[in-house]
């Protein structure tokens, strides 16, 4: 009877945990559906955070502190610099040239006397050296030379003292404009070099060990270019402002000399 009992006790124990597992089941169930819906959401933020990253362009090459790549962008910088410089410079400095070459024909003919003219004139203008050096030489001829000719070579002295002034910097814009090129083909060549060396050492080509050397050599090449144009553009506009205003100058020297040998003939 005892074992009866026993019997019932052990089956109702076995049909109430069979029926307990099902519900544990049910009650976990919905807890992976939970983890699983927290992934999609940290890919769209990861999905949305890389494309502010930019590993091929120039922050990543400063970034990278190559001190071949360094030392390429520092001079292409220098060269930009110098040549924006000069181009402010020597375009103010002819603009003020051309300013003096207008007041020279409105007060220096028109005055009285040649000392009286000189006065008129700045004190810093080309075209009061010139006169200056016009009037003293017409003031102390020689015998073995003549006076044409000692006035003509202290007007041309004169002049190419003016036209050194002129050029300063135009040699800097012309080596800037033949060499800049060739500045950024070397940071070119040398990014093609690390990634060749990229591939050899990975042992096959993928896109990731190329396209960043790569795109540094491109980037080099474009700022190469950026350097170089805008300084043959300079240089070109400097020299020909500077040969319209020695034409200024010799024009004004040669009626200086015409006066001074018509006065002194008198």
């Amino acid at each position: 009877m005892i074992s009866k009992h026993l019997t019932i006790v052990a089956a109702f124990a076995l049909m109430t945990g069979f029926a307990a597992v099902p519900a544990m089941a049910q009650d976990a169930a919905p807890a992976a559906p939970a983890a699983e819906s927290t992934a999609p959401a940290a890919a769209p933020a990861a999905k949305a955070a890389a494309p502010n990253e930019n590993p091929y362009g120039l922050m990543d090459i400063i970034h990278k502190k190559n001190p071949v790549s360094y030392s390429v962008l520092i001079l292409l910088l220098v060269m930009s610099a110098g040549s924006w410089y000069y181009l402010f410079t020597r375009y103010f400095d002819q603009g003020r040239i051309i300013a003096q070459s207008k007041l020279a024909e409105k007060r220096f003919w028109t005055s009285g006397s040649l000392s009286e003219g000189v006065e008129k004139l700045p004190k810093n203008s080309i075209f009061r050296a010139v006169a200056e050096a016009g009037v003293k030489a017409s003031e102390g001829g020689t015998s073995l030379v003549g006076l044409n000719d000692w006035i003509a070579m202290s007007l041309n002295r004169q002049i190419e003292d003016a036209n050194g002034q002129l050029q300063a910097g135009v040699t800097f814009l012309g080596t800037v404009g033949s060499v800049a090129p060739f500045v950024g083909l070397f940071g070119t060549v040398w990014g093609i070099l690390q990634a060749l060396i990229s591939i050899g050492v990975a042992g096959q080509a993928s896109i990731d060990k190329v396209a960043g050397p790569v795109g540094e050599a491109l980037i080099m090449t474009a700022i190469g270019l950026f350097v170089a144009v805008p300084a043959v553009m300079f240089y070109n506009m400097i020299v020909r402002r500077n040969r319209v205003i020695m034409d200024k100058v010799r024009a004004f020297a040669g009626d200086l000399q015409t006066y001074l040998i018509t006065k002194g003939s008198k």
